[in-house]
């Protein structure tokens, strides 16, 4: 599994939740199991408890990807830093579930987390696969989605830098909103231009009785 792959895991936790829509998806223990995908032996240690601890974990990391939107490069790093001290992974190389042709193992490094709970170990892989995108690529590369209400937690893999939005949907629905705006301001200008020039007509009409 490439280390690229944890990052997913502080994006899926964040966006269980849109504190701008009033929406929260992590109410129960078996979202909690969703949040880990594939990786079911980890998510059956989760327990009621860890509803509470995960959503604790979620706000920490939302502030993370805050931080790092509004541009306060060392205020993301202090923040993750804190989550990497508090849940601690030991990188191993791992080579289970793949082969070459030969069937040798497909060596690759693998996050082994050692956790007291569910919430430990998933705060520890996300937070881990969070470094190694903010150090491969770029405090900026984390972000916010642009398209209010939204801001939807999402990670920049583009060539330029150019992401603003953590979807096709959202990225649309704010391309339609600024046509819709930019059409009212032309009519707005449109229609002020016109009566400029009937008040004129007017006057002009007047000054000839």
């Amino acid at each position: 599994m490439e280390l690229a792959y944890y990052s997913d895991y502080a994006v899926r936790l964040v966006n269980s939740e849109e504190p701008a829509r009033g929406k929260d998806s992590l109410t129960s223990v078996e979202a909690v199991r969703d949040l880990f995908g594939v990786n079911q032996s980890a998510a059956r240690r989760a327990t009621d408890a860890d509803v509470t601890r995960f959503r604790s974990v979620r706000a920490r990391l939302r502030a993370v990807f805050e931080a790092a939107d509004g541009g306060d490069e060392t205020l993301a790093v202090d923040l993750l830093n804190s989550l990497l001290l508090e849940f601690p992974v030991s990188p191993q190389i791992s080579g289970h579930d793949f082969r070459d042709d030969d069937g040798r193992p497909l060596w690759h490094m693998h996050l082994a987390d050692h956790p007291s709970n569910a919430t430990a170990g998933y705060a520890a892989i996300a937070a881990m696969g969070l470094a190694f995108h903010l150090t491969e690529y770029g405090v900026d590369r984390l972000g916010l989605c642009e398209a209010a209400p939204c801001r939807n937690a999402y990670l920049d893999t583009s060539t330029n830098r150019s992401r603003r939005y953590c979807s096709d949907r959202c990225a649309t629905r704010a391309n339609v909103a600024a046509y819709r705006a930019r059409k009212r301001l032309e009519a707005d200008r449109s229609g002020r231009t016109g009566l400029v020039a009937d008040s004129a007509q007017r006057s002009t009409a007047s000054g000839e009785r």
